[in-house]
């Protein structure tokens, strides 16, 4: 059985995310929504926010499992046996990074292959940060995350106002 783990902060979950999970989810027999607890950023929405959000938003993907994780990913993939990572990519800024990022987990643990899926041309633009912003400024934002994640835009950025 062939598995991959897709991971990212999902903070939030945008269609972007959900146009590479759809289209990873038919290239390998189970995908990982691997959703990353980094210590180092301060997401807007919860490790159990974000985790909730991708179940919801995948239930109906029987490949797709969501799991989340708080160590380098390349320990991560140690853990759970998997050794293929799918990546989007939006633009040439996206590859340059991820490429990097590729070839310094490469290095950690020689077996895992990275794979680059690019984005659909109506979500090269979307980023999570983007839909924050014009969610915080009230902005409307239902084209760009599904129902449950606008909701929840909208309750996180009522409290702050």
């Amino acid at each position: 059985m062939k598995q991959a783990v897709y991971p990212g902060s999902f903070d939030p979950v945008t269609y972007g995310h959900l146009d590479i999970i759809t289209r990873a989810s038919a290239l390998f027999d189970g995908l990982i929504v691997a959703v990353a607890n980094n210590p180092l950023k301060t997401p807007t929405f919860s490790l159990e926010d974000r985790k909730k959000y991708l179940e919801e938003v995948t239930k109906d993907m029987p490949n797709v499992q969501v799991m989340a994780f708080s160590s380098l990913l390349v320990d991560f993939l140690k853990e759970i046996n998997v050794n293929i990572v799918v990546r989007g990519l939006r633009a040439v800024t996206d590859f340059e990074m991820e490429f990097q990022m590729a070839l310094v987990n490469k290095n950690l643990l020689e077996r895992m292959e990275t794979v680059f899926l690019v984005t659909r041309t109506e979500y090269s633009f979307l980023s999570s940060s983007i839909i924050k912003e014009v969610a915080a400024f009230g902005g409307e934002v239902s084209d760009f995350v599904p129902p449950i994640v606008e909701e929840g835009l909208m309750r996180k950025f009522r409290q702050r106002t």
